[in-house]
């Protein structure tokens, strides 16, 4: 049971959920009536977004596996629970029934398919090699959390609507801001692997202001949805709780940019992505 336990933990559910509902987010923005006509499509969209976004998570921890050893000892890895081996055939299994998923999403059309892959292939590169390059890599982490949105536009349209770009452009900045917050967390082992994080090249505390920067953008742009008549009225008074949250969470890292405050503040900043979701899901159905 440790181990089974162990290898849920690998797949971070709670992220892992977050990128199959952000699949439903995006199809809800690209057509209103897509969670009762094509209802098919989604739950095999969602699955696409919950498998992937696991199987790198898994893939992640089997390269991280040296760093984690410093910085985060307790995983199942660097614990001993997991052995690297294992954790590969477990991330093959998840991607191949991933893509499968992927294929079923709309057969009508190939799109699904190749943007999963394509974005799979982005998150492998980025596990594999982009990681070292610091804020280049912390772009490749945001392009796959923001595909989700894409993806969903894709499942039920058949196509990419414009609308669906301001999301993803929100959804990019304010990840890669929680990526350089995650790595002041993770200094101390990344310097070890020489990854050439914010953190690492130039301090935490430029760090944190780089972070913040992306973090405010984020927020700057939550006010097109309404203005362009994208969503509801009720897309607003959640989003205000997600911009109150990020604007917050710039100010306590600002304030305090130790590896166990950026801590608390990335943990505090996934809780608003969730709300965010919320805003765009209730604002595009009302």
């Amino acid at each position: 049971m440790k181990r089974v336990l162990g290898l849920i933990r690998m797949m971070r559910p709670v992220n892992c959920l977050m990128m199959g509902f952000a699949v439903l987010v995006g199809a809800a923005l690209a057509s209103s009536n897509a969670l009762v006509n094509v209802w098919q499509n989604l739950i095999y969209g969602f699955s696409t977004g919950f498998l992937l976004a696991a199987a790198s998570m898994v893939i992640n921890d089997y390269y991280d596996r040296e760093i984690d050893a410093v910085n985060e000892p307790t995983r199942p890895i660097p614990s001993g629970l997991i052995k690297p081996e294992e954790a590969l055939v477990f991330a093959f299994s998840l991607t191949l029934s991933g893509l499968v998923t992927a294929f079923l999403t709309n057969t009508a059309v190939i799109s699904c398919f190749v943007t999963a892959l394509f974005f799979w292939l982005i998150s492998a590169a980025y596990v594999t090699i982009g990681k070292k390059t610091g804020l280049f890599g912390n772009f490749l982490v945001s392009a796959c959390v923001s595909a989700p949105f894409v993806y969903g536009s894709l499942a039920v349209a058949n196509a990419v609507k414009p609308n669906i770009w301001i999301f993803v452009s929100m959804g990019f900045l304010s990840n890669t801001g929680r990526e350089i917050t995650k790595g002041i967390v993770d200094v101390q082992g990344d310097k070890t692997r020489n990854v050439k994080t914010l953190a690492v090249r130039y301090g935490e505390k430029k760090a944190a202001v780089a972070a913040v920067a992306f973090y405010l953008f984020a927020v700057a742009i939550t006010p097109l949805p309404p203005l362009l008549n994208l969503v509801s009225v009720w897309f607003i008074p959640l989003v205000i709780i997600t911009d109150v949250g990020l604007v917050a969470s710039s100010l306590m890292l600002l304030k305090d940019y130790s590896r166990e405050n950026a801590k608390k503040v990335k943990n505090q900043v996934l809780a608003f992505f969730f709300i965010g979701l919320l805003a765009f899901l209730v604002g595009s159905l009302s």
